[in-house]
Formats: structure tokens, sequence, C-alpha cells
């Protein structure tokens, strides 16, 4: 008689269920990776710094001086970084998937582009790699929302590596349904992980062919090690300022 059940009580099911994650998760990262148009570094320098630019920069003022070291999560071009670089902030670092991004900010942010430190790669690839409190200040603004539910091994990271405030500004889900128009029941073309994980807290949604896995970044992120100092609600995000409480470090 066989059995599925392997020497360490693993099951087949469960080899496939993450394999299938892999497969997903380098999807979304191949996407972006490639990604040009709509939401494409280009994109991005076209439009410059909005609203969310002057709230970031007002919340880092509250916490941290101009000398603080600064990391972006999904930097792109570079249009948040390059306003915190016009408003005096000098120790800047970025990290994005995208090929183009750090071309586009040469041409388009030249001093950020010379005078910031930036990384190409994945958000959970690249940010392991940091030392203990390497930043004062890590922030991602519509980043997060895109990464694959079993990349959240990261958020520990990012509570170790940050030393005093993580800023998230991520399109969360309907706290209490699936709206019909914004936050659809994940179609039969979404991956099976990714319908799993919708009763999990995550809410599933495609917007010009990219991948939506919206969280409430306050309950995501409690295990990681943070705790939630203050929200403000923007036009279609929510900003939230967390504290590290070190516990993982």
């Amino acid at each position: 008689m066989s059995s599925d059940t392997d020497g360490d009580g693993g099951t087949d099911g469960d080899d496939r269920t993450d394999r299938d994650n892999d497969r997903d998760a380098d999807d979304v990262r191949r996407r972006w990776e490639q990604r040009s148009r709509a939401y494409s570094p280009e994109y991005y320098a076209y439009y410059g710094s909005d609203e969310r630019s002057d709230r970031l920069r007002e919340v880092l003022a509250e916490h941290v001086d101009r000398d603080a070291a600064v990391l972006e999560l999904g930097c792109s071009s570079g249009r948040h970084l390059a306003h915190l670089l016009e408003h005096g902030y000098s120790d800047l670092a970025g990290i994005d998937l995208n090929a183009d991004a750090f071309d586009v900010m040469g041409r388009t942010y030249p001093d950020l582009a010379a005078t910031g430190t930036f990384h190409r790669g994945a958000i959970e690839s690249v940010v392991p790699s940091f030392e203990d409190d390497r930043f004062d200040v890590v922030y991602s603004v519509e980043t997060l929302q895109h990464l694959h539910p079993s990349c959240d091994r990261v958020f520990a990271d990012l509570a170790r590596v940050t030393s005093e405030v993580l800023v998230t500004a991520e399109v969360e889900p309907d706290p209490g349904r699936f709206d019909s128009k914004s936050d659809p029941e994940p179609s039969e073309s979404d991956s099976g992980s990714a319908r799993a994980r919708s009763s999990d807290g995550i809410r599933v949604t495609s917007v010009d062919g990219v991948t939506l896995y919206k969280r409430h970044w306050d309950r995501a992120l409690a295990d990681a090690g943070f705790v939630e100092r203050r929200s403000i609600d923007l036009d279609r995000v929510t900003m939230r300022v967390f504290r590290s409480t070190g516990s993982n470090r």
C-alpha cells in the first residue's frame, strides 16, 4: 500500500501547492519585470509626484530628520524619492524589478540617480540581504499590494531592517465583504492559491492585467512585529504608519 505522506509529514498535495505558489509568484515578478505602458517606469515618470508624495513627506517630517536613511520598496523611476530629495532628504535608496526603471530615472531624475543607492531585484530577494536596522524609514506606495501571498515571509525582514517607521500606502479590501465593482470574487482564471487566500484576509483582483493581493495592512504586519501608529485615508489608498517592535532582531 502506498501513501501520499512523506517522511516529514508532508503530502504530495502540499508539494503541489508549494509549486503552484512558486509559479504564481514567478508570474507576478515576470509581469512587473517586463511592464511597459500603463504602470511602467515611463508612466510614473510622466505623472511625477502626487498627493501620496506630499503626505509621505509630511509623515517623515513628523518622525525623522532629513538625514534619515530611507528605502522605497518598488521605487520604479523614482518620483516619490525625487520629491524627498527636493525637500532635503539625501540618504535615499530604492528597490525595483523592472529592467527600465533605473534608465528612466537617469533621464528624468538625474540628481536622484547620481546620489541614491538602488537595487534591481524582487523585494523578497533583496530585503533579506540588508543588515538589522539598516534604514530609519521604509515605505511602499502601491507596491506591497502586488506581493504574492507566498512571499509574506519578507514582512519579518522588513521589521528587522526598519529602525523607526514603515509607511504603507496601499489599496485595501472592503472591511466586510467583496464589493461587486472593486473587489470581485476571484475568477476561475485566477490561481488556485490566490483563491484560497481570499478566505484568509486577502482579496484578489486584477486591473489592466495586474494582480492585486489586497490586505488589511494593520493585520498583515502585526505578526511580523509592527504596531500601527496612524492611518490616513487618501484617494483609493490607505496610508498607514507603523513602528517596529524589534521582535525580529
